[in-house]
């Protein structure tokens, strides 16, 4: 009997809603700049980027023109996955509402993303002097989820705590809100600035992964915040998941050594996989994988 070699899907996320080129100057902010770094983290060996939009000052936005324009430039470069990000920006009076904008404004159909994360929690996020508490209550995911179901649009679901996971699987999938297969992201680390998610350890990581339902196949991914990254999802990949690396989560590449860039968080997380024995999924099977339509 032929082995066959277990493929593993990399998301990368390059920029998000928090720090930016005053954290690493490497860090892509503008459309021309996540496009680009887009294109390096697929040559990299990435199959999925998760993209957040920043305004011209650098400041994170829920524009949905900004995310065509990077939809748009990513697709015309790279058959890479695109996911949009749908969590609300950092600025004062965010709500809920603001992060999914592009669900029902966008006005070129053909820049919709593939995919879209949806946050499950109910966390409450400090930075800076901004208190954010999101609204992301039963009945609005399960709303945001059909909205994303009717557009064509698959969700990530990203868990921040144990009470999420079973949120997803007890109120969200019976809803008819998620189709299967179910993906989903395990977000750990978040405590430092999120009241209400839950630490990085591997007892933890083990903790939500046994939470899964037995009964149905769910893609799942780790991600980690700052130092833990590297531990973090590569405990992940050993535990049978998918992996998300990146400058959104992480800005440094070793300790006191800020990353130069995206695609060089990916290459590393590459190499590994193959070390051990896995694949590295191309963006066509990770379609398949995830029951993604073929891009045209």
């Amino acid at each position: 009997m032929a082995y066959t070699k277990r493929k593993v899907i990399i998301t990368v996320a390059q920029t998000g809603n928090f720090q930016g080129k005053d954290a690493n100057p490497n860090l892509p902010e503008q459309p021309g700049e996540i496009i680009s770094s887009a294109y390096d983290c697929y040559n990299a060996g990435a199959s999925i980027v998760h993209i957040h939009a920043r305004d011209k000052q650098g400041n994170s936005s829920n524009d949905p023109d900004i995310f065509a324009e990077i939809n748009s430039g990513v697709r015309a470069k790279c058959p890479v996955i695109i996911q949009n990000s749908t969590a609300p920006a950092t600025k004062p009076g965010s709500e809920a509402d603001d992060g999914v904008q592009l669900l029902y404004q966008m006005k070129d159909p053909s820049c919709l993303p593939e995919m879209c994360s949806l946050d499950t929690s109910l966390i409450t996020t400090v930075w800076g002097d901004l208190t954010f508490i999101y609204m992301w209550v039963r009945e609005w995911l399960i709303k945001q989820a059909k909205r994303m179901m009717e557009l064509g649009i698959k969700p990530e679901i990203e868990v921040f705590n144990p009470s999420s996971v079973e949120d997803v699987f007890n109120f969200l999938v019976p809803a008819g809100a998620v189709a299967d297969p179910v993906s989903l992201t395990f977000v750990m680390g978040m405590n430092k600035v999120s009241q209400g998610a839950i630490s990085f350890s591997q007892p933890n990581l083990d903790f939500m992964i046994s939470l899964l339902p037995k009964d149905r196949f769910v893609n799942w991914s780790t991600m980690a915040i700052g130092a833990h990254q590297l531990q973090g999802v590569t405990y992940g990949l050993l535990k049978g998941g998918n992996v998300r690396v990146g400058m959104e989560d992480n800005i440094y590449y070793s300790y006191g050594q800020l990353a130069k860039s995206n695609a060089q968080l990916v290459e590393r997380m590459t190499r590994i996989i193959r070390e051990l024995e896995m694949e590295v999924a191309t963006p066509a099977e990770a379609r398949e994988i995830l029951g993604i339509k073929p891009l045209k």
